[in-house]
């Protein structure tokens, strides 16, 4: 029995309650629509840090941000750690990234074989938080209200430059599968950034959508947020400059129109798998990194345990995959070992060096029961000054920091979380179970120990860095020119046999 491909399509700030496939009733997804009603949806699919960098890593490596020490978007992810692309080449397959992964570090690739593109954020040390001045702003690399303020239709932007890239490599990329004799299992990563902020879109996809008919918002008291949502409120200037009810619906607008543009993409992809002949036997699995909250709540973008930051995207369709939604709470780390049941058929069994946090999910894909519902989560990048950490189980979210007062929301009941049942004497048994379980996993104190070293010697490289002559650690694509399209050492004829697809008869 050959190995079934894998393809994996990431968005970037994509939360699922924005998206058709998820019951959105204005948001256009005919390609992730289409996906789940032959495949698998996950209805309570976490990223287990809400921030790009950090959820990237834990979903590449299978472990939790503490355990490799992604601590924020300028941390390192070390060259030692495995990952899924390590263990998929092992397993026979060929590796490849296309777009955004987010790696920081002179490790570029990480497992991959082949990388298409360059990232589209810096690669080094620059976006490294500050907890030693926790309350001061943060201006030259992070969100504020201009996201709002200039939202609105574009033609061009550096993030449509990115994505056009990224889906015209990715698409080649999968036709070159086809027709370069190369018979060996594929993993494909394809990392789009949109629809991440600011919310600009073109012409074409925002005339998807009627501008009056945007939804908006739930009105939120504001004296009733919690101290971190007042922290993000501050940091993300919505307490001070704000933002208009207009501006808001044109946000909400663009970023409902350019989630239409990435599920395009997907579609063009999956198309292309039919096309080939290879659609029977690939997986196609679509998610994301992190969500947005678009408002929500008074918030925007993402760093917060709310559903719409924390929450994902998680379809899957292919070979033996059950038409089906699963309810039981899961997150990104278990698809290292879903990944890995799916490369074990066949043989060639490869396992983890490290242990892995999180569990297969090929199981209940497959038309099994997971007994398992659950899923964690961590943050300790900026808006904070220490470790947060966060546990569903069930109906029940539990959200603990040591500067905070805990929070403890029932989602079956209060899906918007409105309710915080933290001291509520009738839920007191759960709430202190919640705390103790928080205390056995983590050990806040080292975790923030550790944070602020990390901090501390990266803003000191990064300094020393700017005084000296720059190494780059971003990638920059190899082009070989010399042996692209014709050249003179071809035959004519025989290189446009042996690059169409298919072949001429």
């Amino acid at each position: 029995m050959s190995k079934l491909n894998i393809l994996m399509v990431m968005a970037d700030q994509l939360a699922p309650h924005f998206t058709g496939a998820y019951g959105h009733r204005l948001v256009k997804t005919p390609a992730m629509d289409a996906l789940a009603e032959r495949g698998v949806r996950f209805d309570a699919a976490y990223c287990n840090f809400p921030l790009c960098a950090p959820s990237r890593f834990s979903l590449m490596s299978g472990r939790l941000p503490s355990a490799i020490g992604a601590w924020d978007n300028a941390a390192e992810f070390p060259a030692a750690i495995p990952t899924l692309a390590h263990y998929l080449d092992l397993a026979g397959y060929r590796t490849v990234l296309a777009g955004k992964m987010h790696f920081i570090g002179p490790d570029q690739h990480h497992g991959f074989a082949e990388r298409l593109n360059t990232e589209i954020y810096p690669s080094d040390f620059a976006w490294t938080p500050d907890w030693d001045n926790p309350g001061a702003r943060i201006h030259k690399w992070y969100h504020n209200m201009d996201s709002l303020s200039e939202a609105g239709q574009a033609l061009a932007t550096y993030q449509m430059d990115y994505d056009e890239e990224v889906g015209f490599a990715a698409v080649r990329k999968l036709y070159d599968f086809a027709r370069d004799g190369d018979h060996r299992p594929f993993f494909l990563v394809v990392g789009f950034i949109h629809p991440h902020d600011p919310y600009a879109a073109r012409p074409e996809w925002w005339d998807l959508y009627d501008h009056d008919a945007i939804d908006l918002p739930e009105p939120v008291d504001l004296d009733s947020l919690d101290p971190h949502s007042l922290r993000i409120r501050r940091g993300i200037q919505a307490d001070s400059v704000g933002y208009t009810e207009e501006q808001c619906r044109n946000a909400r607008h663009g970023y409902y129109a350019n989630t239409s543009y990435i599920d395009g993409w997907l579609g063009r992809m999956v198309r292309v798998l039919e096309e080939t002949g290879e659609l029977d036997n690939t997986v196609v699995i679509a998610t994301s990194d992190h969500g947005d909250m678009l408002g929500e709540r008074g918030l925007w973008f993402k760093m917060s345990f709310f559903e719409r930051s924390l929450r994902v995207p998680l379809i899957m369709a292919g070979p033996g995959v059950a038409d089906a939604a699963v309810a039981n709470a899961c997150s990104l780390v278990d698809l290292a070992p879903t990944l890995l049941d799916i490369a074990a058929d066949g043989g060639n069994r490869v396992e983890p060096v490290a242990p892995l946090a999180g569990r297969s999910l090929w199981e209940s894909a497959t038309g099994g029961r997971d007994p398992v519902d659950e899923a964690v989560a961590e943050y300790t990048a900026e808006m904070t000054s220490h470790p947060m950490f966060m546990i569903r189980r069930g109906r029940y979210k539990y959200i603990h920091c040591d500067a905070d007062p805990a929070l403890l929301y029932d989602l079956g009941a209060d899906p918007c979380e409105r309710a915080n049942l933290a001291d509520d004497p009738v839920h007191a048994e759960v709430a202190a179970g919640f705390a103790a379980e928080v205390a056995e996993r983590w050990d806040s104190n080292a975790i923030r120990d550790q944070v602020l070293a990390s901090q501390r010697t990266r803003r000191l490289l990064h300094a020393a860095a700017g005084n000296a002559s720059r190494v780059s650690w971003d990638y920059s694509p190899a082009q070989d020119a010399a042996n692209q399209y014709v050249r003179d050492h071809m035959d004519w004829a025989e290189a446009g046999a042996r690059s169409r697809f298919p072949e001429p008869s």
